[in-house]
């Protein structure tokens, strides 16, 4: 029991205990340099009868055994002290004292052999075994000093933050796996990060030099490709991911049971682009479509509508903007239904347009309003309801784009299984506004054949994915896991996806995602992160030092796994996140703070060796010039035609009047 009695009896014993051994010292002292205490004049008779009792116990016998047994004294009275105790003391210092007094304490015998007076003799033994006896002492002293358990030096908590992690590499068909390797409790260990089930979603974040592309997308285009898969590529920075896409397709076409076939769209150089038409009649099966690609389009094109879907002069162009692409996919069979044709006919003048698009009855609901507003010589309300669309689209209204927009090179059914295809679509970082919007309609066109059942598996990626519009894009990565469609969508940062898709679209994607990787991210990414991975049992140790204990406590808590200032401060190559499972492959460890296993030597060689992508075609500017041309002449002769065909129908009555509703106050005359 800690009583004032039991520690004054204890303090007793232990400095009775170190006066023994003092005195078996003095003993000895006296025995062994008697002549010199002699010739001092410090001896008695009395003094010598006491200590020749003494000696002839057999104790003093020799010079070692009186010092041992004074050294075992003194260790015995350290056992029981309690000094205060000090953090700034170290283990190194206290065994530096123990050895060197140790050392003294014994070699001092050595001083008996010194060709030196007798008394000096006495004198530098008696001295050096005290020095070695008291620096003994001190050590021992400080040992007791010492914080037996002290509070961990981690002051980022970087060791109780780890976690076990998978370390099986759990492989399928689809799956992709990231090797990897992780901390846990100090002691770096090999993982992987096994991406089992990619169908339900991948979402890649991390802010710029994080390495979504070098570590992540590189992987798994390597990999999906390996495994037979048709892929889509949107590049953001074309060509830096298409390159990869080609030459990986090189090396493992051979694992296709009927080989792909390379399509590469791309607006700054024509001779290496393929051309599409993505408003294809042959898939444009009811007017639904017309709207999907209209809105795509003009979301795209004006990304704060995105927020104000729904409003009249937002609903307003998309409804106009669908009767025309429409109107061009009834006129004989969709001859003219492309986007260059699309963007041609809105800019007629609308005595001849309106008419026109009226004689075709699955339009006519669509465009009455607009009708409605031009008799009534509502002019500013109609521009208003029409002028943006045709503003925005008058951005596309360019040789290259018309050029490579209204070709039939190839269909965007990627995943057809009798023609599976590798499609790559590029970007240019300093055109975003124009380019974004018409991949966005490829992109839009693309899911609608894509998701369908009966194809192959296909993988869809998209690097920086809130620079292009995507409709529906939770829809797609709720449906399309059953038809094998695996979506992975990198983002810089989440509040990418609000700014550019609204708040509610930006967290049903976050949302619906069922893997997650992260490399660096800030702010509320990092913290809504956080909140997902969840919390661990942590260790909480606290103590307190008084001047004669040493008081710890230790307990656990519940505390982040990963907290958003780790995330904050990941390195490039370290990613953390959470992956999905199967039924038929569960996994118990889904969440993961782990560096990427990198051969960059490798890599670098390999990429040395990668042949360009090579050239489609040799295109002039005459070639561009002339395909521009004759799209406006195709829109001429539709415009002209059909506008001979509506008067041809007109017929006068007998009062010489015509059945064409003429408006007496506007003089707007249009065929109803």
């Amino acid at each position: 029991m800690q009583t004032g009695e039991d520690s004054q009896g204890l303090r007793k014993i232990i400095e009775f205990t170190r006066l023994i051994s003092i005195f078996i010292l003095a003993i000895h002292f006296y025995t062994s340099c008697y002549k010199a205490f002699e010739s001092w004049h410090w001896t008695a008779a009395i003094t010598d009868r006491i200590v020749g009792n003494i000696a002839r116990t057999g104790l003093f016998i020799n010079w070692w055994r009186p010092k041992l047994a004074g050294l075992l004294c003194l260790v015995i009275s350290l056992i029981g002290v309690k000094g205060k105790k000090e953090e700034r003391l170290n283990w190194k210092s206290c065994m530096a004292c123990l050895l060197s007094g140790l050392l003294i304490y014994w070699i001092s015998i050595l001083a008996f052999y010194l060709p030196a007076r007798l008394n000096l003799v006495a004198i530098c033994y008696m001295g050096l075994t005290a020095t070695g006896y008291l620096l003994f002492m001190t050590g021992g002293v400080w040992v007791t000093r010492l914080l037996r358990e002290k509070l961990d030096k981690d002051i980022f908590n970087k060791d109780n933050e780890t976690f076990p992690q998978e370390e099986r590499k759990l492989e399928n068909e689809y799956s992709v796996n990231l090797p990897a390797k992780y901390n846990l409790k100090g002691k770096v260990r090999e993982s992987w990060i096994n991406v089992i089930n990619p169908f339900r979603g991948l979402l890649v974040a991390g802010t710029p030099g994080a390495g979504k592309s070098y570590f992540i997308i590189r992987h798994i285009i390597d990999q999906h490709i390996k495994k037979g898969f048709s892929m889509f590529l949107y590049d953001f920075k074309f060509d830096d991911l298409s390159k990869i896409v080609y030459n990986t397709l090189l090396k493992y076409h051979h694992h296709y049971q009927v080989q792909p076939r390379f399509y590469l769209i791309n607006f700054d150089d024509l001779c290496r682009t393929h051309r599409c038409n993505p408003l294809d009649p042959l898939s444009m099966y009811d007017i639904t479509d017309a709207t999907e690609a209209s809105l795509t389009i003009l979301l795209g094109l004006n990304r704060e509508w995105i927020k104000k879907q729904g409003d009249f002069f937002v609903e307003s162009p998309i409804n106009f903007l669908t009767a025309i692409i429409w109107y061009l996919r009834r006129y004989e069979e969709g001859k003219y239904c492309t986007l260059p044709h699309v963007i041609e006919l809105m800019q007629a003048d609308y005595d001849e347009l309106f008419p026109i698009l009226n004689t075709q009855p699955e339009v006519r609901a669509l465009i009455n309003p607009f009708i409605s507003a031009y008799n009534r010589n509502a002019l500013p309300q109609l521009e208003g309801q029409v002028a943006s669309a045709k503003v925005g689209l008058a951005r596309l209204a360019s040789p290259q784009l018309y050029y490579v927009l209204s070709g039939n090179d190839f269909t965007l059914d990627i995943n057809n299984p009798g023609a599976p295809k590798i499609v790559c679509m590029g970007n240019n970082p300093q055109k975003l506004q124009t380019y974004g919007a018409v991949l966005s309609l490829y992109i839009s066109r693309m899911i609608k054949l894509v998701n369908r059942k009966g194809q192959l598996k296909s993988s869809l990626i998209f690097d920086e994915f809130p620079t292009i519009f995507f409709n529906n894009i939770d829809g797609l990565i709720a449906t399309a896991r059953s038809n094998k469609v695996a979506t992975t969508l990198a983002v810089q940062d989440f509040s990418q996806l609000k700014k550019d898709y609204g708040a509610d679209q930006a967290d049903v994607i976050t949302g619906i995602i069922g893997n997650v990787i992260s490399g660096q991210v800030t702010g509320d990414t990092a913290k809504k992160l956080s909140e997902n991975f969840g919390k661990i049992v942590q260790d909480k140790n606290s103590m307190t030092v008084n001047s004669t204990d040493t008081s710890i406590s230790k307990a656990t808590q519940l505390d982040y796994a990963i907290p958003a200032s780790k995330i904050a401060t990941l390195s490039s190559g370290e990613f953390v996140g959470m992956v999905a499972d199967n039924p038929d492959q569960p996994m118990e460890l889904k969440m993961f703070h782990a560096r990427i296993r990198q051969d960059h030597a490798a890599m670098a060689k390999e990429e040395a060796a990668f042949k360009p992508i090579p050239k489609v075609t040799t295109v002039t500017e005459e070639d561009v010039l002339e395909n521009y041309l004759s799209i406006k002449a195709d829109i001429g002769h539709l415009i002209r035609s059909e506008m001979a065909l509506i008067e041809a129908k007109q017929t006068p009555d007998e009062g010489g009047g015509k059945t064409t509703g003429q408006d007496d106050d506007t003089g707007h005359t249009l065929s109803m």
